[in-house]
């Protein structure tokens, strides 16, 4: 239960924000006397969200739409009359229309069309006008977002960099299992199905990733929080996933048997030594703690380019088709880019370790 509670804290925060956001907004509203509470709790539950990044945007979209399609409704309602059922439904169509438009061109304007309904079809339920409901559908809107949002700093409140270090880190566990996996293929080669496998989920880990990297920004940008630019850690996954692809066209292809044998057990130290520090590296990032050591890479790497060299000068590679001889060159052009990368990564986890002591007392 205690692994369970750990694994899905995230989660559990979020469900304690959103309740305590909906019953204080109910609250707010009700001491407000405002006429429909309703949308003061639906807003608060909207922009409650996973981290405060998002729910500074969720909060900024859903004001800016509810403003316009407040704005826009009771203008139509207050500049065509509309008395009878047919002139209600022509009112409803020249509300509606545009701003519905908008929304599927913008679809974080959904509330527009929503809220200019809300502002024309009330008053014909009760004796509020036109004016009156856009008014009282403001009033409600900004009390439930602002509620939300004093909840998603206050209660629980979950940084966005903090869901960035858990993404990244479950992006290099994701990464390491697909470059030992890869790497094995070069032994019994790998077929379409095993590669699509393999990228996939990384594929979905770096949109995920992306997402995070954007409220984590915007989280920068309000001065919430200190931490590092996510932009390089964000561009070094994507590179170490060009470098999967290119190990995995590599691997879809065995060695010749003696080639094999020579080389398999060199090419498989590196892709441990490599998935090592890649997990390292994740958990670097957990703890906020400094990179690892590349050094057992370095070493793994040098000794497999040893025996290439040794491989070619005993003229193995001369019985090589063209084709076989090209992705026996590529995966040594594939292993010189991984180490780039690797390094490059090194560097960034450095940057998200923990702060120099200067810095730390210039504050």
């Amino acid at each position: 239960m205690r692994d369970r509670l750990v694994r899905h804290r995230v989660q559990i925060a979020l469900s304690l924000r959103v309740t305590v956001a909906a019953i204080l907004a109910l609250v707010a509203a009700q001491t407000a006397d405002l006429p429909l509470p309703l949308w003061a709790v639906l807003t608060a539950v909207i922009v409650t969200q996973m981290s405060v990044g998002r729910s500074l945007k969720a909060t900024g979209d859903y004001l800016v739409g509810t403003v316009g399609g407040a704005v826009y409704g009771g203008a139509v309602a207050l500049l065509i009359p509309h008395t009878t059922e047919v002139a209600l439904l022509l009112v409803l169509l020249v509300a509606v229309a545009p701003l519905a438009l908008v929304a599927a061109m913008r679809p974080n304007m959904s509330v527009l069309p929503i809220t200019a309904i809300i502002v024309l079809l009330v008053p014909t339920f009760s004796p509020t006008g036109p004016l009156g409901s856009a008014i009282n559908r403001l009033l409600e809107v900004g009390l439930g977002a602002i509620t939300g949002l004093l909840v998603s700093f206050i209660v629980l409140p979950s940084s966005a960099h903090r869901q960035m270090r858990q993404a990244a880190a479950r992006t290099l566990d994701r990464m390491a299992g697909a470059m030992v996996d890869l790497v094995t293929g070069l032994s019994r080669g790998l077929t379409n199905d095993d590669l699509h496998r393999l990228q996939d989920g990384i594929g979905q880990a770096l949109v995920e990733i992306d997402a995070v990297g954007t409220e984590a920004e915007r989280e920068r940008t309000a001065r919430l929080s200190s931490q590092p630019d996510t932009g390089p850690l964000r561009r070094t996954l994507v590179r170490l996933r060009h470098d999967l692809v290119i190990v995995g066209r590599v691997a879809g292809t065995r060695l010749p048997t003696p080639m094999q044998d020579r080389l398999t057990p060199r090419v498989s130290a590196v892709a441990s030594a490599a998935a090592m520090f890649m997990r390292s590296c994740g958990a670097a990032l957990l703890r906020e703690a400094g990179p690892p050591s590349l050094e057992p890479f370095e070493s793994a790497l040098h000794a497999y380019e040893t025996e290439v060299a040794a491989v070619r000068q005993e003229g193995l590679t001369r019985v090589l088709s063209d084709d076989a001889a090209e992705r026996f060159f590529a995966v040594g052009f594939a292993l010189e880019q991984v180490r780039r990368n690797l390094i490059d990564l090194r560097r960034v986890v450095a940057e998200w370790g923990p702060e120099p002591a200067d810095r730390q007392e210039g504050q």
